[in-house]
Order: structure tokens, then sequence, then C-alpha cells
């Protein structure tokens, strides 16, 4: 075999949402795509926002010499200003230009994160449900992926949290709203998060970094409000990109900014400089860092994903699935009928609906469904998912 027997076994433990991609490749041409409700992607179908087509063929228009060529590796000046700018308003703490890194999505900026905080054998820590992928980016570079279960209604779990430290644990990742339970950590909970691993600092001398993931930050529901994780915890990294608030999944464009008062920070940023080099990602797309940088606190609209959530809640209430309506993101998160989430799975797929196995993000005995789909699609479901159902109930 000349493949990789490591990268063998990443394809198998990625396997599901890849599987349930190639299921709906399948049922999509022996039914009609109008015939299958597929659940299973997270990829955003609304458009950008109207501002984004102004910016971007203002952008294409400019004409200056030398305006596609390389930049400094962390990103155009200007473009920094702006995101800082929006941060400080957000985070409520005063980040700067120098504080910001633009990167090739959120993805990128993880990675360049991670490349430039662990050594061989350092430890992470990520909260269960999680994206799947966090594993494979710490084995990336060296680090060991520590899965911690999450609390009540998939909260943080504090003492868990402090249990699975070690003399090893150089970060953690948190993932608010989460994909994919659409959960948001209370500002209470990131202020307790923030005293840990201040009280850890302060007893050992060990810095643990706080690596917020915060693609889904502007996509909430009922008046919620994702606190700010800067204020909470000083050895926060804030990464995100503009793939769902702006349905930009395809340009590969993000960012990582550093707390303004974390440790070693002049250190923190360059080692983060160079690895957004030598990953290969060389510096963040140039068109798409200076199309965002006028696009600060723009987002798609939001009502979309609002009646599909209460039309997909309503829904599967109706059918009668145990589910916690999502605060943020465009996910639910229901529990399986049946022990085997897989199982159900494939009972729902029967019904030409696809959706995502909970074991596929470290969380079996659950499902994911996506509803950044046409309301058509949601609402010619609702027979299929109360059949898949009553066949579960028979089962058991």
């Amino acid at each position: 075999m000349s493949v990789s027997k490591k990268m063998m076994e990443f394809s198998r433990r990625a396997s599901w949402i890849r599987k349930m991609f190639e299921e709906g490749a399948r049922l999509k041409k022996e039914f009609g795509a109008e015939n299958v409700c597929d659940f299973s992607l997270g990829n955003p179908d609304l458009p950008p926002p109207a501002r984004f087509h102004v910016a971007l063929t203002e952008v294409v228009a400019d004409e200056r010499p030398g305006i596609h060529g390389y930049m400094p590796n962390p990103g155009y000046p200007q473009v920094r200003e702006a995101v800082a700018a929006q941060l400080a308003k957000e985070q409520e703490v005063p980040v700067a230009a120098g504080d910001v890194l633009m990167t090739c999505g959120a993805a990128g900026a993880l990675n360049v994160v991670l490349k430039a905080i662990l050594d061989p054998g350092d430890e992470v820590l990520i909260m269960a449900p999680y994206f799947v992928e966090y594993g494979f980016y710490i084995d990336n570079h060296g680090g060991r992926a520590v899965v911690v279960e999450p609390g009540k209604d998939f909260l943080l779990d504090l003492g868990k949290i402090e249990a699975a430290i070690t003399e090893r644990t150089k970060a953690l990742i948190i993932n608010s709203p989460n994909n994919p339970t659409g959960q948001i950590y209370p500002a209470a909970m990131l202020a307790e998060l923030g005293e840990l691993l201040r009280r850890i600092k302060r007893e050992k001398g060990q810095t643990i970094y706080c690596i917020a993931d915060e693609p889904y930050r502007k996509i909430v529901y009922d008046g919620h409000v994702v606190p700010s994780v800067m204020r909470a915890v000083d050895s926060a990294v804030v990464v995100s990109s503009y793939s769902k608030d702006l349905s930009l999944p395809g340009e590969r464009i993000g960012y990582a900014a550093v707390h303004p008062h974390i440790d070693d920070k002049a250190a923190l940023l360059d080692a983060m400089t160079l690895a957004n080099r030598i990953l290969g990602f060389v510096n963040a797309p140039a068109l798409m860092q200076r199309v965002v940088a006028r696009l600060q606190g723009a987002t798609v609209d939001i009502d979309a994903y609002t009646r599909r959530r209460q039309l997909f809640c309503h829904i599967l209430q109706q059918a009668g699935y145990a589910f916690t309506p999502p605060a943020g993101a465009f996910y639910i998160f229901p529990q399986s009928p049946l022990a085997d989430d897989a199982a159900f799975v494939g009972l729902l797929q029967k019904e030409r609906i696809l959706a995502v196995p909970g074991r596929g993000f470290g969380m079996p005995g659950y499902f994911r469904l996506a509803f950044c789909v046409d309301e058509a699609v949601i609402e010619r479901s609702a027979e299929g998912f109360a059949r898949a159902l009553a066949a579960a109930r028979q089962a058991e």
C-alpha cells in the first residue's frame, strides 16, 4: 500500500460526512434531486449580502500595478486594521491590527495557531461533540487530541476539563456557537474557564491557550448573544472565517487574532506568521482580503435561517423527536431514537433523508441535521421523519 497507514485511518474516521455525500449523490441520481432531502452538509446556500457584490466589483476594477502581488505574510495592514476594529467591538477588548493575522479560512487559522504552539507530544483538549477535523489538525503538528465529554445541554464541564489537563496540555479548543449542536457557551461559564486557566498559570506556571473557533458568531437566534471569550480568558486566540456569515466558504478567507495581553505575544505572532508561510498558505487570498475589509459587520440574511430553524423544529417536535433548539449556527442535533445512531441514519436514508450520525462528531446516540437548505426541502421531509421514527420504535 503506497498511501500512509495514518492517512488510511484518518480517512476511515472522517468517512461519515463523505459517506453521506456519496449516498446523497446516489439517491439524487436514482430518484431525482427534488425527491431527496439532504441535510448532511454545512454548505451555506444563502447568497452573500448585496454589499459583497459591490465591494467585489470595486476591488476587481482596481488596476494599480502590483495589486495582485505578495503582501506581508500576516496580510494587508489596512485589512488587519479593519478586522481588528470589528473584533474590538465584538470581543470588548482593545484588539489592534498587530494582533490579527489573515488566513485561508478558519481551518488555515487553526493550523497556523497549532503549528505555532505545539511541540511533539503536546496535548490539546477538544470538547465533544466536535468538528471532526480538529483531531487531524492537531496531529498535523505533532500534538495529541484529548476529548472532554460535555456537561448538561452540551455545555462545558469545567470539572472534566480540569481533570483532563496534564503537564503536556498546551491548548483547548472551544466552538461557540457549536457545530453540531448550535449551543452557545454563556459568559459566566467562559469566566469560570478563564479563572481555571489563570489558576493553573499561577500554581504551575503553565500557559494553556484557549483557541475559540467562531465562524458562526453572527448566526444566532431568539436574541442570543455570543459572549466575548477575550474578556474572560487572557490566553485566548480567536479564529474565524467569512464562510458562514458572508456565505463565502469557497473563497477561503479568515483570520486568527490573539488577546492583546497574551503571554509572549510578539514571539507567538512571529511564530504564527512563519507558520502561515511554511505551511504553504504564504498569505490569505489578496482579492478576498480587500473585499472583506469593506464588509466588516455585514452578514447574510439571518432571518432566512431563523425561518428554517422554526420550521424544522416544528416538524421534529410534531414527529416526536427529542432535541434542544439551537441557539446559533445552522444545525440541529436530535437524540437518535435508536442507540445505534448510524442504524437510525440508515432508516432516514430509506426515506431519502440524509443526516450525519453523531459518532462522526464524537457523540454517539445523536444525529446532525444542517438546515442551510431551501425551506421546501425541510417541508417535504416531514412525513419521512415521522415514518423513520415509527420504524425505529418498532425495531426497539
